[in-house]
């Protein structure tokens, strides 16, 4: 399942400059003109992140903001606030009523991806201390351990960030340039057929309990972390 990014943009040209964008950097783009149909598209299903603009027919951003983050439904989806406006007390209110960041117009492809990538790196499940664990393989990001039925197991640390993020977005599917971002960071240079290179790794070093059938290869989209 691809990152689906919701814009709400009442300029049309913007509106599918933005979708335009991000689709080339492999997301999902859901588009609405105005407040309405923007809390519509909230639930159809929630998207991963929001970019917002400030002023739309209905409604404004700060509003949007405001009632998305009073829903126990809503509240954990982030936020990117687009305006014109550039005064320090307007980005104060946005960030103030729950946005996570703040773009002012006009702002460059490059830079609105690189925001994107920031934001869903910093509300990724990934940043967890919790123990992750399913059908007798756990990891614990604490102590960096991974055991198989009690056994403990001998990985690599990008392996291991590797089974970490599968282990916390089970069932999705994610491209190897998606891996790459969340998993090597947007600052490495790294080809994409080196993914495939560290997940044969990661399947030989969970494979002696069975474990490597987890890690699915989905043809022409990418891989899939499934416990069903």
């Amino acid at each position: 399942m691809t990152t689906r990014i919701l814009i709400v943009e009442d300029e049309a040209p913007i509106r599918e400059m933005l979708g335009f964008i991000v689709e080339q950097h492999g997301f999902q783009a859901v588009e609405a003109e105005d407040f309405d149909t923007g809390m519509e598209k909230v639930a159809e299903p929630l998207p991963d992140l929001i970019l917002l603009d400030w002023m739309m027919p209905g409604g404004n951003g700060i509003q949007f903001a405001k009632q998305l983050k009073s829903s126990d439904f809503t509240r954990n989806i982030p936020v990117i606030m687009l305006t014109a406006r550039g005064e320090e007390e307007d980005k104060i209110k946005g960030l103030d009523v729950g946005a996570d960041d703040y773009i002012t117009k006009p702002f460059s492809p490059k830079e609105l991806i690189a925001r994107v990538k920031a934001v869903l790196r910093r509300v990724s499940p990934t940043s967890l201390d919790e123990e992750v664990e399913f059908k007798g393989l756990k990891l614990d990001p604490v102590s960096h351990r991974v055991t198989a039925n009690g056994e403990a197991l001998d990985m690599g640390p990008t392996e291991f960030r590797l089974l970490h993020f599968f282990m916390t977005h089970p069932e999705r599917v994610y491209s190897r340039e998606q891996l790459l971002d969340f998993v090597w960071g947007t600052n490495v240079y790294v080809e994409d057929r080196t993914v495939d290179v560290h997940i044969r790794r990661l399947r030989k070093a969970i494979s002696q309990h069975g474990h490597d059938e987890l890690i699915q290869t989905v043809r022409g989209a990418g891989y899939r972390f499934s416990i069903k």
